[in-house]
């Protein structure tokens, strides 16, 4: 599987060429990274080409960088009891891309990615490209190619602000017709932007500027610890008794 794996990515690289920034293999998945610009022509060669034949693409989705690889609690200084505070300031909505504090080795913020599957050839593919322009992420739309993904490219667009060339019908389809922003980027606040509720004196809903102060949510962390096994069975045994 192995070498077959092997022969198929080194395949997708002679196919595409230039037009393709990497393809790797990680946990059993291949992935294949392709230039913005060729992302409708790849996606429609490897639908309609024999030695590929993707017929179907089962999921599409748009991803934010934002904040990379960094975290906003401390997870070296654990105790027994799980983790420790979380560390202020340092996490996606506490500063914008152009400011972050590590640039890493994502130079894009937004990225699509699709998940293709070949029925006749009983394999996956993950594909994804990065949006040029990180102010405006545009990519091209891939209905024409798998009609399917009409809805999954609206919820990116409306999650997270990539536009989609080509797109026949591109609107929100989760979020309210006025709403502000799009809530799966990393700069967008928790609690929101505005506050929303009905004004009794005015007789219609208002919107007013969110009194809650973000602050930095910590994970909880369950373990097993079979101390409470020995409570749980001493505690039944008083019962017994």
């Amino acid at each position: 599987m192995a070498e077959q794996a092997s022969t198929f990515e080194q395949r997708l690289s002679e196919r595409f060429g230039d037009r393709v920034v990497e393809v790797h293999r990680v946990r059993g998945e291949t992935t294949m990274v392709v230039q913005s610009a060729h992302w409708v022509d790849i996606a429609r060669a490897l639908r309609d080409e024999p030695e590929f034949h993707f017929e179907q693409c089962v999921d599409l989705c748009g991803v934010d960088y934002l904040g990379f690889g960094d975290v906003e609690w401390d997870t070296t200084g654990v105790s027994s009891e799980g983790f420790s505070r979380g560390v202020e300031g340092q996490g996606p909505g506490r500063f914008a891309w152009a400011e972050r504090p590590r640039p890493g080795h994502v130079h894009n913020r937004f990225a699509v990615v699709a998940h293709l599957l070949s029925v006749r050839h009983n394999r996956r593919l993950r594909i994804r490209a990065f949006c040029e322009d990180d102010s405006l992420p545009v990519i091209g739309s891939l209905v024409d190619v798998w009609p399917g993904l009409n809805w999954f490219e609206r919820e990116a667009f409306d999650l997270f602000g990539i536009l989609f060339e080509g797109h026949p019908d591109l609107r929100r389809i989760l979020t309210d017709y006025g709403f502000i922003g799009h809530p799966f980027r990393k700069d967008f606040p928790l609690v929101g932007n505005v506050e929303v509720r009905y004004d009794e004196e005015k007789r219609r809903v208002v919107y007013e500027p969110v009194s809650i102060e973000p602050r930095v949510g910590v994970p909880r962390v369950v373990r097993h610890d079979s101390r409470l096994q020995q409570a749980n069975a001493e505690k039944q045994g008083r019962a017994e008794r």
